[in-house]
């Protein structure tokens, strides 16, 4: 099993829910974050310059078997995509074991 961190923008989080959903990815949570990015320059915005480094993003937390990870990655990366400095990370890691507290079942079972 692995589980999937990705840091993506606000805006984009809709599609990637939905995508994810279309793929029976329905269980992940999810929290806004602020984070500092790579990007050096602000923007201006009606005559107004602000600074990017402090990004208000969307963190999204996912475990999925192994056979899955690469279909849930590819989701990720095509709905979460603007072209954009700042479309942000995706993490993988292993997971040695799960479980669903309400029925005691563990591994991939526990995941659906």
């Amino acid at each position: 099993m692995k589980k999937i961190e990705a840091i993506i923008r606000k805006s984009t989080f809709e599609d990637v829910k939905d995508a994810l959903h279309e793929i029976e990815v329905n269980f992940f949570t999810y929290w806004d974050v602020t984070g500092i990015g790579n990007e050096k320059k602000g923007h201006v915005y009606r005559g107004v310059s602000y600074s990017t480094r402090d990004i208000a993003r969307r963190h999204i937390s996912i475990v999925v078997s192994d056979h899955f990870l690469q279909k849930t990655i590819d989701v990720i990366l095509k709905h979460a995509y603007t072209g954009e400095v700042g479309d942000g990370k995706i993490f993988v890691s292993t997971i040695e074991e799960t479980y669903r507290i309400r029925t005691k079942e563990k591994g991939t079972s526990s995941l659906q």
